[in-house]
């Protein structure tokens, strides 16, 4: 039976991946058509890396440049500023409120996220779902080192738990954990074409997945 569910957000609760795509090709339009093409390719390849590690990386192997600290915190202000309202007013995966509303209290449902701690948390409270999970988990920390926490805070046992991710990051973190992983398939065929996991379109029919999961 499963017992806790890990979601990560964008392009699982929230359909926002185009919005975190756009953010990255505008915050970095200065820099030229090919850099930014470059560096948009980049994050796609990398979902669910937060955008401190992608902006240090973006500097060091596609820009050539150091990234010193004033201008690092001021890309992450101005990121945040791009993206925030319109996460939040973004619409809902197919299923996803509904299982939040219908299911959330029969788990322990928790956030993983790569968006940093705080906006995440704002993000979950403006669009009225705070309250369906046990913790919200951001950025700086860990995909992988965030479910391990949990788990054992939590004390459960990793085969009664859940992740939905759609990202490499994700399916990584719930290996690494020893969790079920269900990817949720939008436009990131190749990145699970080979791997062997529950894949899903929308979120309408999680709560059978769950069932069918936990009887195994």
């Amino acid at each position: 039976m499963i017992k806790t569910i890990f979601f990560d957000f964008d392009g699982v609760i929230v359909e926002s991946v185009d919005i975190k795509t756009a953010a990255f090709a505008r915050l970095f339009k200065a820099e030229g058509k090919d850099a930014v093409g470059r560096i948009v390719d980049y994050h796609l390849k990398n979902a669910g890396v937060s955008r401190f590690d992608k902006f240090r990386l973006i500097y060091r192997d596609i820009l050539k440049r150091p990234l010193g600290e004033e201008e690092f915190h001021s890309l992450c202000g101005r990121f945040a500023g791009l993206v925030m309202d319109e996460v939040v007013g973004a619409p809902f995966v197919k299923g996803a409120k509904e299982f939040l509303e219908n299911h959330a209290s029969r788990y322990l449902c928790c956030v993983v996220s790569a968006t940093p701690q705080e906006e995440i948390e704002e993000i979950a409270r403006r669009k009225g779902i705070a309250r369906y999970f046990k913790k919200i988990y951001g950025a700086p920390s860990k995909k992988t080192d965030i479910v391990k926490k949990a788990l054992s805070e939590e004390g459960t046992d990793p085969s009664s738990s859940a992740y939905v991710g759609d990202a490499m990051s994700d399916y990584e973190a719930a290996v690494a954990n020893r969790s079920h992983f269900i990817a949720r398939i939008n436009k990131n065929e190749d990145i699970f074409r080979d791997i062997d996991c529950v894949k899903i379109r929308d979120l309408s029919g999680l709560q059978g997945v769950l069932e069918k999961i936990g009887r195994q």
